[in-house]
């Protein structure tokens, strides 16, 4: 490359392949060339091409699928209301959403995630379970739920095909009350497995608590999303008060 005067080669080539991804030169989920057709196109090294695609990987623009090669990351975004969870059929709806589920594990497991003590969970073993939700085919929280282990075999296999809530709600459990904790935090193991991303990369995690009438039965979770892929609005009164503070 020439021209690139103060620059570092890694960063002309970044800035030119993310301009390429911006033009759809390289389209969504577009296979680039590989890094030696790369380092001939811009006259540079393997390795100075091999550092701008880690970078691009790491800014969410790229994703790098092992023995296939790096792909353009499709670059949309899911908007959905603070105060839906998420957890059921009809929230998915109400956002205008065509959810499905995919399993990926029922185990026995204590909750030792320490962000989760401002939920106030149980000490002992829950009931765990792991899946993917997608919305329109495209995969945007990993969920991991906790549940009483009194939750029976017939009701944990509807959950293959359900949301948790919905399968409890038709089981008779009435929720009354759901609580939030919105953070960001680097992908977990299994989200970065889930979404193709490269270890730290951000994500908005949810963590909840659906209580119930029964005081021992609470379900509790936290989700997790690319930052890139899922994000959350609310809207307030504009004549909303604060509550004062006391003295």
């Amino acid at each position: 490359m020439t021209g690139q005067i103060g620059t570092a080669l890694h960063e002309a080539v970044r800035q030119e392949i993310t301009r390429r991804v911006r033009s759809a030169e390289y389209g969504a989920g577009q296979a680039l060339p590989s890094a030696a057709i790369l380092a001939e196109d811009f006259g540079v090294s393997a390795i100075t091409i091999k550092r701008a695609l880690r970078d691009l990987q790491s800014a969410g623009i790229l994703r790098s699928v092992p023995g296939l090669g790096t792909f353009v990351r499709e670059q949309r975004r899911f908007i959905r209301d603070l105060d839906f969870s998420l957890t059921s059929y009809d929230d998915a709806l109400r956002l205008g959403l065509k959810p499905s589920i995919h399993l990926i594990s029922l185990t026995r497991e204590k909750i030792q995630d320490p962000a989760f003590d401002v939920l106030e969970p149980p000490a002992g073993l829950m009931l765990c379970v792991r899946k993917v939700i997608f919305a329109d085919d495209t995969p945007i929280m990993y969920d991991t739920s906790y549940l009483p282990r009194s939750v029976s075999d017939q009701v944990l296999d509807e959950f293959r095909e359900k949301f948790i809530s919905d399968v409890l709600r038709d089981h008779g459990t009435q929720f009354t009350k759901t609580k939030l904790l919105i953070d960001a935090a680097p992908a977990s193991d299994e989200a970065q497995q889930t979404f193709a991303i490269p270890n730290g990369y951000p994500t908005l995690r949810r963590l909840y608590r659906l209580s119930t009438k029964e005081k021992s039965f609470s379900v509790f979770g936290v989700t997790e999303s690319p930052f890139d892929r899922l994000a959350c609005v609310v809207e307030l009164d504009a004549d909303h008060k604060p509550p004062r503070r006391r003295k």
